[in-house]
């Protein structure tokens, strides 16, 4: 059978056989074309956003509260991002309007979060402006939230019997939840976390208003 023809490696394989080149060459069109519409799109489309004129940067203590908010897995029961009324019932809630993209303007990482077991809390600044009320509810979440499944956070505070000390914090639990002859005195870390807390207020308006001129210009057809 000398006159056989040969076979070529390729002889044979169909259009659609994976070989090595095939699986590299498609795999690097599909990461192309992800980075297109995942990163690229994204930055051209909101690179020129600027901070809206009601939002404040973070001050040093708010920052370093934004850490403990992490640290302490905040994020993975709580999200930060109220949805279009179309979507969700949240601004019924009282959670306040759907966000934007500059509403983030200062937050890196950005923590929108992906569960809510919890409210949602980008305007929880806003919906309780109380310290005390956070301190509180950090220490002791069912004396202020009863049923809440919210764990506490002993370790951010001390207790100390007898009366507090010059500089002390103390948080003014509820009837039922103090301790006769004890008080609850919160560390810097509680502090600081509730102080992030507390900036978390997006209600201004999510666009600002053109001036007149520039309003009556733009209604032109």
């Amino acid at each position: 059978m000398n006159g056989a023809p040969k076979s070529t490696p390729s002889a044979g394989k169909s259009f659609w056989e994976m070989d090595e080149m095939r699986i590299v060459s498609g795999a690097m069109v599909i990461l192309s074309g992800a980075t297109a519409l995942l990163v690229v799109m994204p930055y051209l489309l909101l690179k020129d956003v600027r901070p809206p004129v009601g939002l404040k940067p973070y001050t040093a203590v708010q920052l370093e509260g934004r850490q403990v908010y992490i640290a302490s897995g905040c994020v993975y029961c709580h999200s930060q991002q109220p949805r279009d009324i179309k979507q969700a019932p949240d601004a019924s809630r009282g959670w306040g309007r759907a966000s934007v993209a500059a509403d983030y303007a200062y937050d890196t990482p950005h923590l929108l979060g992906t569960m809510r077991t919890g409210p949602d809390l980008l305007n929880i600044g806003a919906r309780q402006p109380s310290k005390d009320w956070h301190l509180g509810h950090l220490y002791a979440p069912r004396a202020y939230s009863p049923g809440s499944i919210m764990p506490p956070y002993p370790y951010m505070f001390e207790i100390k019997k007898g009366a507090a000390q010059p500089g002390d914090v103390v948080v003014n639990l509820p009837p039922g939840a103090a301790v006769p002859g004890q008080v609850v005195v919160a560390k810097a870390e509680a502090l600081a976390l509730v102080s992030y807390l507390l900036s978390l207020d997006r209600t201004y308006p999510a666009l600002a208003a053109l001036p007149i001129s520039s309003a009556a210009s733009a209604g032109k057809p």
